[in-house]
C-alpha cells in the first residue's frame, strides 16, 4: 500500500494534486467532445460580450441611448431657431458618446431630415421662404449630396475635416455678426447663377460625405456674399438641409444597418425641439442674434469634433 501511494506522487516527490470528481468528469467530457453546461455558458457569455462590443462600435447597440434624447431636443431647438437642423450638434454629441462614424452619419442625417422638414413648413407658413432663393443651390446640391452620402470616410479623416470647416465658418459668421453691418433688404444682391450652382454642388458633396446636411456650410457663404438677409438665409438653409439630408440618406443606404434602435425616440425629441425653435426663429429673433447664435454653435461643434 505504501509503495502504491508513493507511485502516485509526482516526479518531484510532492503530493499528487487534488482532483475532484466533478473536475474529472468535465475533463473526460471535453476529451470526448462533449461541452459541459459551464463551458457552454462561458463561451456564450464571451460571444455575447464580443458581439456587444462590436455592436456598440457600430452604433447598433449602445448603453443608455435614451438619455441622448434630451441633448438632441435642446440642439434641435437652438439650431432650428437659426434655420439649421442641428446635424453638426448631433454629431458632436454622438462623438462624445463614442459612436462610430457610420452610425453618426446616418443618425445625424435622419434627425436632420426631421428638423429640416419642420423648419421648412413653419418658415413657409410665416411667409419667410422664397423658392427663388433656394433652387439655384439645390439643382446640383441634391445629386452631389446623394453621391457624397455613398462615400465612407475613415474616422481619422472624418472628425478633423468636419471640425475645421465648422470652425472656419464660425469665425466668418462672428465677423459679420459683431463687426460687420447686417444685411438690409435694399443691399441684398442676387447670387450669380453659375456661382450658386457651383456652391450648391460643392457643399452638397461635402455635406453628404460628412452627414452634416449642408446648411451650416451654405449659411456663412450666403451671408458673407450678401446674397440674403439672416432671416432669408435661415429659410433658404432649412429647405437646403431638407433636400440634401434626404439625398445623402438615400446615398448612404448601404449603412442603414448602423442606425441605432433608439432612433424613433430621438426623432420624437428633435421634432419637439425643432418645432419650438423654428417658431421662435421665424418670428422673434433679430438678424444680429441669429448670426451670433449660429457662429457660437458652429465654433463649439467644430472644437468638439477636433478634440
Amino acid at each position: 500500500m505504501r509503495t502504491a501511494r508513493m507511485a502516485r506522487r509526482d516526479p518531484d516527490g510532492g503530493r499528487p494534486p487534488y482532483r475532484s470528481p466533478a473536475g474529472s468528469r468535465r475533463r473526460r467530457e471535453r476529451q470526448n467532445g462533449v461541452q459541459t453546461p459551464s463551458a457552454v455558458l462561458g463561451y456564450g457569455a464571451l460571444a455575447g460580450h464580443k458581439l456587444g462590443l462590436k455592436q456598440l462600435g457600430t452604433g447598433i447597440l449602445n448603453i443608455d441611448t435614451g438619455p441622448l434624447a434630451a441633448p438632441f431636443l435642446v440642439i434641435a431647438l437652438i439650431y432650428a431657431a437659426v434655420g439649421q437642423a442641428g446635424a453638426s450638434g448631433y454629431i458632436a454629441v454622438m462623438g462624445l458618446a463614442g459612436f462610430a462614424p457610420l452610425a453618426m452619419k446616418t443618425t445625424a442625417l435622419s434627425l436632420n431630415l426631421m428638423v429640416a422638414a419642420i423648419g421648412t413648413v413653419l418658415f413657409l407658413k410665416a411667409g419667410r421662404l422664397s423658392w427663388r432663393n433656394v433652387w439655384p443651390f439645390a439643382i446640383l446640391g441634391f445629386p452631389f449630396s446623394m453621391l457624397g452620402g455613398a462615400v465612407q470616410l475613415p474616422e481619422s479623416v472624418y472628425f478633423p475635416v468636419v471640425g475645421i470647416v465648422l470652425i472656419l465658418s464660425a469665425l466668418q459668421m462672428m465677423r459679420t455678426a459683431f463687426h460687420g453691418r447686417p444685411s438690409a433688404s435694399g443691399t441684398v444682391v442676387t447670387p450669380p447663377f453659375g456661382a450658386a450652382l457651383a456652391t450648391g454642388a460643392v457643399i452638397g458633396f461635402v455635406s453628404g460625405t460628412t452627414g452634416t446636411g449642408g446648411g451650416v456650410f451654405l449659411a456663412p457663404i450666403i451671408l458673407s456674399m450678401n446674397w440674403g438677409t439672416a432671416r432669408q438665409t435661415a429659410a433658404t438653409t432649412a429647405v437646403y438641409n431638407l433636400m440634401n439630408s434626404a439625398a445623402a440618406l438615400v446615398g448612404a443606404y448601404a449603412a442603414w444597418d448602423h442606425i441605432p434602435a433608439a432612433l424613433p425616440i430621438w426623432l420624437a425629441a428633435v421634432a419637439i425641439g425643432g418645432s419650438v425653435g423654428a417658431w421662435i426663429g421665424s418670428r422673434y429673433l433679430s438678424d444680429r442674434w441669429l448670426r451670433g447664435i449660429l457662429a457660437f454653435l458652429l465654433l463649439v461643434s467644430g472644437i468638439k469634433l477636433i478634440w
